[in-house]
């Protein structure tokens, strides 16, 4: 299997329901950094699993949806908790979106996967990974 992984941030603010969250229940901010990690089991006729020029402006992309933002504003996010759990999966799906309607070049309609890594700190973070 071969992959590439492009790489960006966001920053957020939100809260969340729940004792479990402790303080965290209360309105704060957050940077992620943001691995994306594209498969596939063979190389294309290029020689690549997916442009990278066009990787890294997808995801950018789709990180300018939610950065500088109040999650809990968001209608897409209404009765959710933006868990770093969930803003993985969300920032996968719309990447995955993006390839069906071909923004990330006609080779990534053989991707067979996508895993979306969000660093919470050096010490803790959360994937999502999903077949295509």
């Amino acid at each position: 299997m071969f992959s590439v992984t492009v790489r960006d941030h966001m920053m957020i603010a939100h809260s969340f329901r729940g004792e479990v969250f402790g303080p965290a229940q209360r309105l704060h901010g957050a940077t992620f950094v943001v691995d994306t990690t594209f498969r596939r089991p063979d190389l294309d006729g290029d020689g690549i699993v997916v442009d990278i020029g066009l990787a890294t402006e997808q995801l950018r992309a789709v990180l300018g949806e939610l950065t500088y933002r109040n999650l809990d504003d968001e209608a897409a996010f209404a009765g959710v908790n933006t868990t770093t759990e969930v803003l993985a999966r969300t920032v996968a799906d719309r990447l995955v979106e993006r390839v069906h309607a071909g923004e990330l070049g006609a080779g990534a309609r053989d991707l067979s996967g996508i895993t979306v890594t969000l660093h919470e700190s050096h010490i803790a973070w959360a994937s999502y990974e999903r077949s295509l």
